[in-house]
């Protein structure tokens, strides 16, 4: 990834709803330059999507929560397939420490992630123990990457 790439990572990251023609003016590139760098970005599965956010608790989630699992050593398969139909598990994440995974949950109140732990998170193929950390109040929700990125692998957008 060149400069320009990076600057059009960054404001994509920001702004994903950008006109490529705005776009293109804001990293100083013509319109065709910049969707070519766009789709390439995309080919190469740097871009993996654009997405909207949304307010859970304006959507009747009240409840997030982190939630580590340890499963049995020949279930890593089962558990992962499971993992991926289960509607309440926003994500998951393999671990090293205490644990093999680390889940996000949303729930409706502290009644339906009671519902959620004991009659199928605790359920799902070779679990062995799970511990919930709930989650009282959201500072931050995401950071940018391609910044992060930028700085820390030698290139810096913009330049």
């Amino acid at each position: 990834m060149d400069n320009y790439d990076w600057k059009i990572a960054e404001i994509l990251e920001s702004e994903g709803r950008i006109s490529f023609a705005a776009l293109a003016e804001t990293v100083g590139l013509s319109k065709s330059p910049c969707w070519t760098r766009v789709r390439e970005l995309e080919r190469s599965s740097v871009l993996t999507g654009y997405r909207a956010q949304f307010d859970p608790g304006k959507l009747g989630v009240g409840v997030q929560c982190q939630i580590s699992v340890t499963i049995g050593f020949d279930a890593h398969a089962a558990f992962e397939e499971a993992v991926l139909e289960h509607p309440a598990i926003n994500e998951c994440h393999t671990t090293a420490g205490d644990s093999d995974y680390l889940l996000r949950v949303f729930a409706r109140s502290v009644e339906h992630l009671d519902e959620l732990l004991r009659h199928q998170i605790s359920k799902l193929p070779g679990v062995q123990s799970i511990s919930t950390t709930i989650c009282l109040k959201t500072i931050k929700t995401q950071s940018s990457i391609t910044s992060w990125a930028a700085q820390n692998l030698g290139s810096t957008p913009g330049n």
